[in-house]
């Protein structure tokens, strides 16, 4: 079975998503990060469910949505697969993918 590691950079961007949420009700901030988390683990049975990133210029890039958040991840090999970050639908990939 694939193991999904969450990089520094993803959890940065859980723990931002947390915050920032949590000023207004820290038990749904939990909830929504539980659920990313949780939406992730797709990823263990079908690697390539989300879809290639077309806006970037890496195309290993791929992508899964959670809400209005994007998992966005890359297929290290068989057995691992890089979370790179969480971002919401309005930010910008290209800013913080290279």
């Amino acid at each position: 079975m694939v193991r999904l590691n969450w990089t520094d950079e993803a959890k940065y961007c859980l723990k931002n998503i947390h915050d920032y949420i949590a000023l207004d009700n820290p038990q749904v901030a939990k909830n929504v990060v539980k659920k990313i988390r949780e939406k992730a683990q797709i990823l263990k049975s079908f690697p390539e469910s989300g879809g290639q990133y077309q806006n970037l210029e890496r195309k290993d890039v791929r992508v899964i949505y959670y809400t209005h958040y994007r998992i966005a991840y890359l297929i290290v090999d068989a057995q691992r697969i890089d979370i790179i970050g969480v971002f919401h639908g309005a930010m910008e990939l290209k800013k913080y993918i290279k």
